[in-house]
């Protein structure tokens, strides 16, 4: 059943259940939109948690993870799996998220999702299974993780259950990435269920990426504004910084201040410099090489509040990078409220803006905000650069499941606006004959040998 997660980009909540009743569950999200969680998030699990067997998480972002802690608190006590780095970067994003569900909470009136307590309550749950190497989430039932290139210790998930195979993808890296190795192919299965997200369209091509970065930077520059970036605190941040460190390093743009503001930007930045292992080949080669591609001169982290408040007084050019990435909460809010009315700043955007979003907004070209009760005038430059995204486009979509063998059955497209799920869906019966469907949620499907 496609629990959450169907028709929609956000929520991956995807429940397997065996001829004899076993029930096990895939990725357990948040449903996002205007809000870090949208009320849907409030009604009961389409299932009885007490009765599922094992959860195995694709990787970290809230939309996968997000509502763990309230499936917990519901009565979930089986194993969890995922990578070691999910787990981790999974810790720093649940923790974050309790103090925005409460904020949100309040200003409805109303008790938070969950709360640190339960939060707590996750992790003794929780065991870490390496690429490759197979487990059995429950008996009967096997499964393994290969690495999905989308952020650090992504992961599809193959799973094994009376006699057939099935991938969910989870988010598929837009590979090749700056920083990370390519999505793994897919290889012997019988089904799939893959995300979307850019079913629909392509990204700029990735040789132009760096160069349409190096110009906005240098036009921003040029006016004496700032550059800010409402970057997602896992992944785009660090790919951001490494590919400023290149930039300066090669003298194509000056060395002027950056600031990282968010506090669990900085953290995923120290899990990311302890991960190396995971990184590609050229940028491992970097690091050998003596390279602190997280380091360079005139980059401040700012954890506090105090530092983050000062960034907004200092004079002069700069650039900032600060959390949310679609804009629906997050310090990057006061940095779009002050720095939107002046023409001389730039926003630029680098990754997905959700429908309902104060991101997608800014995206479509609105010329007034609101902002904590404030009607902000955009008078800045704003930009795309969707180059960067952690996200395969619909040409990279499709050539993916060319690596799946002949043995495939069906493919079920998720985690997508409906357009964009349909364009992918109709692309992929056309031009590779793949039998692909697109699911409602709260369906069952049964798959058939």
């Amino acid at each position: 059943m496609f629990a959450a997660g169907a028709g929609t980009v956000t929520g991956s909540n995807f429940l397997l259940e065996s001829a004899a009743g076993t029930r096990i569950l895939i990725d357990c999200g948040l449903v996002q939109g205007e809000k870090v969680a949208l009320p849907i998030n409030r009604e009961p699990f389409p299932y009885d948690p007490t009765a599922l067997k094992a959860l195995i998480i694709t990787h970290a972002h809230l939309d996968h993870v997000g509502r763990i802690p309230k499936l917990v608190k519901e009565g979930f006590a089986g194993p969890i799996y995922s990578t070691p780095e999910t787990k981790e970067l999974a810790e720093l994003v649940l923790y974050d998220a309790v103090g925005i569900l409460r904020e949100e909470a309040a200003h409805e009136g109303r008790e938070p999702l969950y709360d640190e307590s339960d939060v707590a309550r996750v992790f003794p749950l929780w065991k870490t299974i390496k690429y490759h190497e197979p487990f059995e989430p429950t008996p009967g039932i096997s499964a393994y993780l290969k690495d999905a290139g989308h952020i650090l210790g992504s992961a599809t998930v193959t799973v094994t259950i009376d006699g057939k195979t099935m991938l969910f993808t989870g988010d598929l890296g837009n590979s090749p990435a700056p920083l990370l190795r390519d999505t793994e192919p897919i290889g012997d299965v019988d089904y799939i269920a893959m995300e979307s997200t850019y079913g629909d369209r392509n990204h700029e091509p990735k040789e132009e990426r760096l160069a349409k970065l190096e110009q906005v930077i240098k036009t921003t520059l040029g006016q004496g504004g700032t550059l800010v970036i409402p970057a997602f605190s896992i992944d785009r941040t660090q790919v951001l910084l490494y590919e400023l460190n290149n930039l300066m390093e090669a003298g194509k743009i000056p060395r002027i201040p950056v600031f990282v503001d968010s506090p669990m930007a900085i953290k995923a930045t120290e899990i990311y410099k302890a991960s190396e292992y995971l990184f590609n080949d050229a940028v491992r080669a970097q690091i050998a090489h003596g390279d602190d591609i997280f380091r360079f001169p005139g980059l401040e982290f700012a954890d506090s509040q105090g530092d983050s408040l000062n960034i907004d007084k200092m004079k002069g050019a700069k650039i900032i990078l600060a959390g949310s990435g679609m804009s629906v909460g997050g310090r990057v809010i006061r940095h779009e409220e002050h720095f939107l009315p002046d023409p001389k700043n730039t926003l630029l955007l680098v990754g997905y803006q959700s429908i309902g979003s104060l991101g997608r907004e800014l995206a479509d070209g609105t010329k007034k905000i609101n902002i904590h009760g404030r009607q902000i005038k955009v008078r800045a430059r704003v930009e795309t650069l969707y180059g960067y995204s952690a996200h395969k486009d619909s040409d990279h979509l499709v050539e993916f499941v060319t690596t799946a063998t002949p043995r495939l059955k069906q493919v079920f497209v998720i985690h997508g606006e409906p357009g964009a799920s349909m364009h992918l869906a109709q692309r992929l019966n056309d031009e590779l004959d793949a039998h692909a469907v697109v699911p409602k949620a709260g369906q069952f499907y049964e798959l058939l040998n």
